[in-house]
């Protein structure tokens, strides 16, 4: 159904180009015929309740949008002729307030400031708002000259990357970016994406209700940092790959002549960069739900930071991030360490460098960590430490303060938007007098505004436990 219909879009905007001269300049609103009923006081009778009794769902709209807004709707609807009103619509297109709320919500933007808001959960407005967000919807706001035909935006390996709008089909060789991708509701765009987390049986099964494609666009085995399948990309014909900066193929894939965006965004501010860079390559919605998750994850670090930030010095938690393998440990520089420091703990391993280290026991008994955080991922577990005779003579063992980070689907200390859950998850864990955030509160929240996905009791049992 939603093919046919795109290519009725097509071909009614094809006969719009026609009929008004198939010349307008770029960037500028061509002269179209809005063909849309007003409903006022001064209609007539018969005016005033038959399109009503017809249409699909009226709509109530700020003046400077109802052109755009009829357009979409004649495409999605097959020529059909929108309802505008003045009250007591189904739909609202407005320039909505700013949410500055620490849980803030974010409307449909289908253009800078312009959102389309329901009034009813009618399953015909809903399918109508992701047409009208989708590539195939910015598609035709590209053509009218509404939104960008491109843009240049610098990667986070300093690469410029001009990209041809609207991006309606990319794929992901980054786990992170691919949550990033999710957390500013685009994946719909994906051909083939690579995953963080959705290998061991709860990731994949999540992963398969937060969205139906999973099974078929996973592409963990093709592409990757290590690997990249030049051929199956090809086939693919993606608009743009995303990557991470220290990829092991990039050279290789220039021969594609695909567009390659960059990125490495192992600090708080590179993870922010990153998620407002991903927002601006598709679209106005998904910059809105890039900047809401941006708001939302400087609140969590500040309210947190306020919280413990009377914590003396001396009483604050020295904490161990081991790896894959227990003497495999995160450095100073990584995001683990990063969480750490964010919740007013000390990384023990801060003086290392680069990325995962490897340190003899030696060294951990030296370091003398209160706490020990294993990662939910590389089959590390908290029994490999706690049942290692070797590892009895630490504080942290004897006290059974080893726990492993938890995780949905993306791990919660790897530089991805979960990782917000994880400065709430760490924080509660080193800190429970003072900070008061709730795990499973936020973790609700979190799934169901990024991920459009809610999260059953059962998992926030699992992944907020603090047993």
């Amino acid at each position: 159904m939603k093919n046919y219909r795109l290519l009725i879009s097509f071909v009614f905007l094809l006969m719009i180009s026609v009929i008004s001269g198939c010349v307008t300049e770029t960037h500028q609103m061509p002269t179209l015929q809005v063909r849309a009923t007003e409903i006022t006081e001064e209609s007539s009778s018969e005016s005033l309740n038959n399109p009503e009794e017809t249409a699909r769902f009226t709509i109530e709209s700020d003046p400077n949008f109802k052109e755009p807004v009829s357009i979409l709707y004649q495409a999605f609807f097959d020529g059909e002729v929108p309802v505008f009103v003045d009250q007591n619509a189904d739909l609202l297109v407005v320039h909505p307030e700013a949410d500055e709320s620490f849980h803030p919500a974010t409307p449909a933007y289908f253009l800078p400031g312009a959102a389309l808001i329901p009034l009813n959960d009618s399953p015909e407005i809903q399918e109508f708002i992701s047409f009208s967000l989708s590539g195939f919807g910015q598609e035709i706001l590209v053509d009218l000259g509404l939104l960008a035909e491109n843009i240049i935006l610098t990667d986070q390996a300093g690469n410029q990357v001009e990209i041809e709008l609207p991006v309606k089909r990319v794929l992901s060789a980054y786990g992170p970016v691919t949550s990033i991708v999710y957390s500013v509701d685009a994946e719909d765009r994906f051909v083939s994406a690579s995953y963080l987390g959705a290998r061991d049986p709860l990731g994949s099964s999540v992963m398969e209700k937060m969205d139906p494609r999973f099974p078929g666009i996973k592409g963990d085995d093709s592409f990757s940092q290590s690997e990249f399948n030049i051929e199956e990309a090809a086939s693919l014909n993606p608009d743009l790959i995303l990557a991470n900066a220290r990829s092991s193929w990039l050279d290789s894939a220039a021969q594609l002549d695909i567009p390659v965006f960059l990125y490495d965004p192992e600090t708080p501010e590179l993870l922010k960069e990153a998620v407002l860079l991903t927002g601006q390559i598709f679209g106005p919605h998904s910059t809105a739900q890039a900047q809401a998750w941006v708001k939302y994850f400087e609140a969590v670090i500040e309210q947190i930071g306020n919280q413990v930030a009377d914590v003396p010095e001396e009483d604050r938690i020295d904490v161990l991030f081991t790896g894959t393998e227990p003497l495999r440990v995160a450095s100073g520089e990584m995001f683990q360490s990063f969480i750490i420091d964010a919740v007013g703990g000390i990384s023990v391993t801060s003086d290392l460098e680069g990325y995962w280290n490897n340190v003899n026991l030696e060294q951990v008994v030296l370091w003398d960590p209160e706490f020990i955080i294993v990662p939910p991922y590389g089959g590390a577990s908290v029994e490999t430490i706690t049942e290692s005779q070797e590892w009895q003579i630490l504080d942290a063992v004897k006290n059974g303060r080893v726990y492993r980070m938890p995780k949905l689907v993306a791990p919660w200390d790897t530089p991805a938007p979960d990782a917000v859950l994880g400065i709430i998850w760490m924080g509660q864990r080193l800190y429970p007098e003072q900070v008061d955030l709730n795990c499973s509160a936020e973790a609700e929240y979190f799934y169901q505004s990024f991920y459009d996905y809610e999260i059953t009791e059962e998992e926030l049992g699992s992944i907020c436990s603090f047993e």
